[in-house]
């Protein structure tokens, strides 16, 4: 049964947290008009069009893996029973926070929007806060010494092009 809670509650959490983060704010702040900053420059657009759906798939990847790997949720009410290092995690620490801010980065340049990368900006300092200041104090003391060995291999922001391979 434990689960069956872990996937309802990541799939509630992804539409309130993620979901308004990086969806709903973006679109109250710009309405998704396509700017004519460079309307046509093609390539910017689908570019940003590229890294969104990069973002928005690694984003699933992660909260289905939190769900069926960590037995837990993203979210801080409900954490992950196991230290989740698989996946995206092998590359970066924070594998949620870099595809949201992707799939904003990404409404960014195909719609064209100054605001929407301002916006950006804010939410990766407000990660960076909530990061150093909450989740990796919490997660220090939940997993120890296999949290630290973890964050010595795997940095918070910068992906590693060769994924962290831990000794199991």
């Amino acid at each position: 049964m434990p689960k069956v809670w872990a996937v309802t509650g990541s799939i509630v959490f992804f539409f309130l947290a993620p979901g308004i983060v990086a969806f709903l704010v973006p679109w109250v702040i710009s309405r998704w008009p396509l700017d004519p900053l460079y309307r046509d420059l093609d390539v910017v657009r689908w570019t940003g069009a590229a890294i969104g759906v990069a973002g928005l798939a690694a984003l699933i990847e992660c909260f289905a893996r939190f769900a069926l790997q960590g037995l837990g949720t993203p979210a801080p009410v409900a954490p992950t029973k196991h230290l989740v290092t698989a996946g995206f995690y092998r590359h970066v620490r924070n594998p949620m926070y870099v595809a949201v801010l992707a799939i904003v980065l990404g409404q960014a340049l195909w719609f064209g929007s100054a605001a929407i990368f301002g916006y950006a900006l804010l939410i990766w300092v407000c990660f960076t806060l909530f990061v150093i200041g909450y989740e990796e104090p919490t997660l220090r003391a939940a997993y120890g010494e296999a949290y630290e060995t973890y964050c010595a291999n795997v940095g918070r922001w910068i992906p590693r092009l060769r994924p962290w391979k831990t000794k199991v």
